[in-house]
């Protein structure tokens, strides 16, 4: 049995993106494949990505993925960003998943054999060691051998105000200077993008721009490509008569003879359902408009006057020109959300 709908994504695209972000970092790339790959596929992404040689390691957010990237034998280092519990530091450490540190606790709680990248928290508020507490804790790792990277978070890169993101910088340089020589990491999409290459750093960690999206007031400051298309499956075509409703709550009304095409891919699948009476698709290279409400499912597109037959493909989005960032707009939210929110009944596939 097919599935209704399919998120291929471009190896080109990919591998494109990751030269140019790493060449405007000057350092090699950690790359987040964590939620999925930002709904691109986890193994697929990280196999592409493990090959290209700008590519260091491969960032997660969990121990369950973690533990996939590492049953992916790809002999590239998995970072964990997260903290686990103390129950899963051993099991992790035997995979050589890289763990997050970001206390003293933490620190005497890993296993000999593991190796650390310490929590910075700069100004996040979310996760790792307050800057006056890092270095201490980086010093404890050191003397017993485990520590590998040292890394932040930027809160406020993507934005045009940069100023917190230089104060960000400054405390993490703080602190990474006053330990051994480490890897260290703090830019993300937003901080590659706006604050340029960053002497010192090891590495950059861009996420959303790894495929393909960047902040507005930074598009073409590194060209990028959206690595993803989606499309789904046309189930039925049928007639709308002139003043009949369509879908729940009776939204819409055919103004005229409407021809609709039902297509399977609705909000559980990760259309968003506040995208209604406002989303549009592409039909045969035209635009089209989603009709009615979106159904979990399914949902239905205007196709009068085009001759469509069931079994026929509609573009959500992807290369033929409608964007992530359209759809992100017309459901009141973000490409991150969009992306991620890809749902594990569209089949996942690569093209070149």
């Amino acid at each position: 049995m097919l599935s209704r709908a399919h998120a291929l994504s471009s190896e080109a695209a990919l591998r494109g993106n990751l030269s140019a972000l790493a060449g405007h970092a000057g350092a090699r790339l950690l790359l987040p494949v964590k939620a999925n790959a930002y709904g691109h596929g986890l193994a697929l992404v990280s196999r592409v990505a493990a090959a290209h040689p700008d590519v260091w390691g491969l960032a997660v957010a969990t121990p369950r993925e973690a533990a996939q990237v590492s049953a992916l034998a790809l002999g590239k280092p998995v970072v964990l960003l997260t903290p686990p519990t103390p129950d899963e530091m051993g099991p992790l450490a035997d995979l050589g998943v890289r763990l997050p540190v970001g206390s003293l606790a933490e620190a005497d709680a890993l296993p000999a054999h593991a190796r650390a990248h310490l929590k910075v928290d700069t100004g996040m508020n979310r996760l790792g060691a307050r800057p006056e507490e890092a270095v201490a804790i980086g010093r404890r790792l050191a003397e017993r051998g485990l520590l590998e990277g040292v890394y932040t978070h930027f809160a406020t890169a993507d934005e045009e105000d940069l100023s917190f993101a230089h104060e960000q910088l400054r405390r993490f340089r703080a602190v990474f200077s006053a330990l051994p020589p480490v890897l260290a990491h703090c830019a993300n999409g937003g901080g590659l993008l706006s604050l340029g290459r960053l002497d010192g750093m090891a590495l950059a960690r861009p996420g959303l721009a790894s495929y393909g999206f960047a902040p507005p007031h930074l598009r073409g400051t590194v060209p990028l490509t959206p690595v993803m298309t989606l499309s789904a499956t046309v189930t039925q075509v049928h007639t709308a008569h002139a003043g009949e409703s369509v879908s729940y709550g009776g939204l819409w009304r055919a103004p005229r003879e409407t021809t609709l095409a039902t297509v399977g891919f609705g909000y559980a699948d990760g259309y968003p359902r506040n995208a209604t009476l406002k989303a549009q698709v592409l039909v045969r290279g035209e635009r089209r408009p989603i009709i009615g409400r979106i159904c979990m499912d399914q949902c239905m597109v205007d196709v009068t006057g085009l001759e469509v037959r069931p079994g026929e493909q509609v573009e959500f989005w992807g290369a033929q020109g409608l964007t992530v960032t359209e759809v992100a707009g017309w459901g009141e939210t973000v490409e991150y959300e969009v992306l991620t929110g890809v749902g594990e009944r569209v089949e996942r596939g690569l093209v070149e």
